[in-house]
């Protein structure tokens, strides 16, 4: 199988959402997941799910969980380092059929990461490795780089109402 890089991006809700469902295809084909969440910590009720199908995901979280304003501390540098460090340790072998660098975008566009990095990382991914990227804010040069690219487009959203985030619908 050969391996492509897809971004889920733009403004609209469904990114993670979409590269989840992606997951859930292929540990039905047999497929091994890994999930490298940035910018988050805490407990999804995704990460809940995933932690039951360890056998075929492994899910971590490489973000402080804190909000950024203006420039990111340096735990959320070293921390976002941490898990391209680890990423860069197998996407150049076959430990894993997909990895899914969920809210990368968003790092980079806070200068968590540069886009040199995720380039440099992206230029020793194993042939066959599917690459999921998600995260608003998808950087140029990695839209040209991807080999799919997806815009979610907010046409319409209860958040502006004043809804917050859900268990199980949004976290």
């Amino acid at each position: 199988m050969s391996g492509y890089i897809q971004v889920y991006t733009g403004d609209g809700k469904g990114k993670t959402t979409a590269a989840l469902g992606l997951s859930m295809r292929a540990i039905g084909a047999g497929l091994k997941v890994f999930i490298a969440q940035f910018m988050k910590k805490g407990n999804y009720s995704e990460v809940n799910t995933l932690k039951k199908l360890n056998d075929f995901i492994t899910i971590k979280q490489y973000g402080t969980g804190a909000l950024i304003k203006g420039s990111p501390s340096d735990e959320d540098i070293k921390v976002c380092e941490k898990g391209l460090e680890e990423i860069e340790k197998f996407i150049s072998t076959k430990k894993y059929d997909i990895i899914i660098m969920d809210e990368i975008n968003v790092a980079i566009a806070y200068g968590i990461c540069s886009i040199e990095r995720l380039m440099k990382l992206i230029d020793c991914k194993h042939e066959d490795v599917e690459l999921v990227i998600t995260g608003r804010g998808a950087h140029q040069e990695l839209v040209k780089r991807a080999d799919l690219v997806t815009e979610a487009k907010e046409v319409k959203h209860y958040f502006s109402k004043g809804v917050k985030a859900r268990d199980g619908i949004e976290k």
